[in-house]
């Protein structure tokens, strides 16, 4: 039998160690073997997640009880790696607050003590993923510092080789609207935070490039972004569609910068 691929995790920014930051709250003490955990910490680290403060130096142990307790705001970092590994691999709706307490080992109350509803804990990890994203869209920019038109092409050519790798799930944006088809609800608000990001970013690039209209050019290239995360998982990752993805960049911005594209 084929062994499995993990999914690979987003990219996600460093976070102080909040082993000593004030606040407690009980925690329940997780269990496994020694050779899981450290495997765990070794593919965490590898692929970009966050990794918590070691519960032995978090833990202290609360008054007559003799409860290990945690502090706050290391539970609540608990909360948010659990919930970035399991909301981005297997969807926001199917994953409830049970698994997410159960991966993060903390109990319910714990949860609710740092998120007043699951609605809360998306929309910290849709914040969670903006920061993360984002930064990995300007680490692209800033490989080709001061070349506007080599940097827009520059984030098609790393979304290409990162959509390429075993396990890829996508923009998590577009993952999320697909399973909240209420345009309403705080989470696809903070899904047209993102994209509207997106956009500037891309029109700030093309501007700077010589455009003086860029919105053509950025509403070409908006498009085909989504469409490489939509082709990552219909085609899979790797597949035709992904690797002429920088090829069609090239072309886009070529005719974007020659104004041969038309405004819509």
């Amino acid at each position: 039998m084929a062994k499995s691929t993990m999914p690979v995790m987003p990219d996600v920014p460093e976070t102080p160690d909040l082993a000593t930051s004030g606040g407690e709250t009980t925690a329940v003490a997780m269990t496994g073997k020694a050779t899981k955990a450290t495997k765990a910490a070794t593919t965490a680290k590898r692929e970009g997640a966050v990794a918590p403060a070691r519960r032995g130096r978090a833990a202290t142990r609360s008054g007559k009880t003799g409860r290990h307790v945690t502090p706050a705001p290391v539970a609540q970092q608990y909360l948010l790696n659990a919930a970035v590994e399991l909301f981005h691999t297997e969807g926001v709706r199917a994953v409830g607050v049970d698994a997410v307490v159960k991966r993060a080992g903390v109990n319910k109350m714990c949860l609710y003590r740092q998120f007043a509803s699951k609605d809360e804990l998306i929309l910290a990890y849709l914040d969670h993923m903006q920061t993360a994203s984002l930064a990995r869209i300007d680490e692209s920019i800033a490989k080709r510092a001061g070349e506007p038109r080599a940097q827009l092409l520059q984030i098609f050519v790393d979304l290409a080789e990162r959509a390429s790798r075993p396990g890829y799930r996508g923009c998590p944006f577009v993952n999320v609207a697909a399973e909240f088809p209420d345009p309403a609800h705080p989470a696809r608000q903070s899904v047209a935070n993102y994209k509207a990001e997106m956009v500037r970013r891309f029109t700030e690039l093309a501007t700077a490039a010589g455009l003086r209209e860029p919105a053509p050019l950025v509403d070409a290239l908006s498009l085909i972004l989504e469409g490489a995360y939509a082709a990552s998982q219909t085609f899979g990752p790797g597949s035709a569609p992904l690797r002429i993805l920088p090829t069609v960049a090239r072309q886009l911005i070529d005719a974007g910068m020659a104004g041969a594209l038309a405004a819509a």
